[in-house]
């Protein structure tokens, strides 16, 4: 693939249609587990481990990046070029995943949606009724919006959201009265509180926990919906990606120093509650009231993101179904994902289902598989980077992964390999692990991670 179209394109174009896809894709990372990780870390090791929201924004930057620039250099999503390149097994191997992963994810969401609506609309008595009440609810909404009004109504719901969920949860961050010089040290110095007592391993949970883990591969359909095809697209796509993984680190920094000012000693999506009732007493209402706002749109944009892109993934398997594997130098052409597809319908309503019945679980054991499951994700697509972009025949000599850019993935793929270890065993270990906080912090029980 060459890059000589270039010139036929466009060199400025509106910032919201550069944007977009990256925006939706900032929206549909922060999700549950970014609100829970996040002000948990914030409240046990304060705001000194700000930088590692920075990096692992970083990491998920390159991912995605090079996610988009093998599909635009072949034509194919990186799950038709792993299945057609390195072999059909991987298709099986990935159905298994993508399946327990939706399981695990929608019903994540449609606690988190449940208990942050909940929150600000208390309609019954029984905590639980409400929760399931509204969870019902915001899962038949994001089917009704998906069929309803297509990829254009989506972007615009999702553009919507995340400048909510943006304004709200920065604002709050700024009102809580942070110490801005040890904001500041936080991301430029790198330090880990304790770490041999807890601090080092809810690090790099944080640092995994930005920006979401299988949806990443939507960012593929939806550049495909923007009619971005070519090369000399990959430029926008780059702006696109920078602009949607700084609002996702500016997302993560906030909720990191809400959690160090607002301690609730809480775990689970009980902490948004306990969360809005103290900014209530310190600040008023309109505080309460602007966090919870600002958490549900974070929460209902990333279910809505999920409905929306997960069954492009599933319709995307079942049009591999018929291929086979490519020779070196061999291009097939490939039936573009329709969202009109009966696998992709299927898919979302399916999906709606099972996370309805999601809701009858805690949401702290749903979060424990579905972080496990996300963790397994990242490393095994730093690899299938590194083997499909490294092929020179594949991708074309100048998008081939330069050499600071494998450095990268490597490191990359050695950090969420660790990363996937450590929640493997801390899910399923029984022992506690002791958590230091702060000095300026009240003293909490002993953490253990797999609540």
């Amino acid at each position: 693939m060459n890059l000589s179209d270039q010139a036929q394109r466009p060199s400025r174009l509106p910032l919201l249609l550069v944007i977009g896809p990256g925006l939706m894709l900032a929206a549909t990372g922060v999700g549950a587990g970014d609100l829970w990780t996040a002000s948990f870390v914030g409240e046990n090791l304060g705001v000194a481990v700000l930088w590692a929201v920075l990096l692992g924004a970083f990491f998920k930057f390159v991912l995605t990046e090079g996610l988009a620039r093998w599909q635009l250099a072949t034509g194919q999503t990186v799950l038709e070029g792993a299945v057609l390149r390195l072999g059909m097994p991987i298709r099986w191997i990935f159905l298994f995943y993508l399946l327990v992963w939706s399981v695990f994810v929608g019903s994540a969401l449609a606690n988190a949606c449940g208990a942050t609506a909940g929150a600000m609309f208390a309609h019954f008595k029984d905590p639980g009724q409400t929760k399931l009440a509204w969870g019902v609810l915001h899962c038949v909404l994001g089917v009704v919006i998906v069929r309803s009004g297509g990829y254009r109504l989506f972007e615009k719901l999702m553009s919507v959201c995340i400048a909510i969920m943006f304004v709200t949860v920065v604002v709050t961050a700024v009102a809580v009265g942070p110490d801005w010089r040890a904001v500041l040290n936080g991301l430029l110095w790198p330090t880990i509180p304790q770490f041999d007592s807890g601090g080092f391993t809810w690090t790099v949970g944080l640092m995994g926990g930005v920006g979401g883990t299988l949806t990443v591969l939507c960012y593929g359909y939806w550049i495909r919906e923007k009619n971005r095809t070519s090369a000399a697209d990959l430029r926008v796509c780059r702006i696109d990606l920078a602009v949607g993984y700084i609002m996702t680190a500016l997302f993560g920094i906030s909720m990191v120093i809400i959690g160090s000012k607002v301690p609730t000693g809480e775990k689970g999506m009980t902490v948004l509650v306990v969360a809005g009732n103290i900014l209530e007493q310190q600040f008023g209402g309109w505080a309460r009231w602007m966090f919870l706002v600002g958490a549900w749109a974070a929460v209902f944009s990333s279910l809505l993101g999920v409905w929306q892109s997960v069954p492009y993934i599933f319709a995307d398997f079942c049009n591999l179904a018929k291929l086979s594997r490519l020779k070196d130098g061999e291009q097939e052409i490939l039936t573009e994902v329709s969202t009109d597809a009966p696998p992709y319908r299927l898919y979302l309503v399916v999906l709606a289902v099972v996370s309805m019945f999601g809701l009858m679980f805690d949401f702290k054991q749903v979060q424990k598989y579905y972080a496990v499951l996300g963790a397994m994700f990242m490393p095994m697509l730093a690899l299938v980077l590194l083997i499909l972009n490294g092929q020179k025949q594949w991708v074309g000599a100048r998008l081939r992964n330069r050499p600071a850019t494998v450095i990268v993935l490597v490191a990359t793929l050695g950090f969420f390999t660790y990363y996937g270890w450590t929640q493997v065993s801390s899910k399923w270990n029984s022992s506690p692990v002791a958590v230091a906080l702060p000095a300026d912090t009240p003293k909490l029980p002993i953490i253990t991670p797999r609540d």
